[in-house]
């Protein structure tokens, strides 16, 4: 049976990102957000629960993240959920969640960066591919009219 592991994720940085670069020269960025939910209890008080969440990008992803993405700024993760087990230098296995984020959307409009200017900017971890499709793609309908004719009822 297929599975998905699929994270989505809108909150704000907790911290500026940390970029380093692994022995083949790729970059590795590492960084957390949180997301808050909130309720009102029995008593109609408001209650409110955040949750940090470590993010981890590769290549890429990793060097525009570090470049742009600031402590407080809103930011959309796509990616996916991994956990990581690790020994402490006495032995002892410890384990470390993090989401690989292949997906990345700068929110939050204007501020003094030269990438943003009041739009919001999304980025994508992509592989390259090992052949191009030849067909040219399908043009989109610009409305709903051009799909009137299609409709079977």
């Amino acid at each position: 049976m297929p599975s998905v592991n699929k994270v989505i994720l809108l909150g704000n940085l907790g911290r500026d990102p940390e970029v380093r670069f692994m022995p083949n020269g790729e970059a590795v960025c590492n960084f957390s957000i949180a997301t808050t939910d909130s309720w009102k209890d029995k008593a109609g008080e408001k209650q409110e629960r955040t949750e940090w969440h470590n993010i981890v990008m590769y290549r890429k992803l990793a060097e525009i993240a570090g470049e742009y993405l600031k402590k407080g700024r809103p930011v959309y993760i796509e990616g996916r959920l991994q956990t990581r087990k690790w020994q402490t230098k006495e032995g002892q296995d410890r384990y470390s969640t993090e989401i690989i984020a292949d997906n990345m959307q700068m929110l939050g409009g204007k501020d003094s960066s030269p990438a943003s200017n009041n739009n919001d900017q999304e980025f994508n971890q992509t592989t390259p591919r090992a052949e191009k499709s030849e067909s040219p793609p399908t043009p989109a309908a610009s409305s709903f009219d051009e799909f009137e004719d299609d409709i079977p009822f």
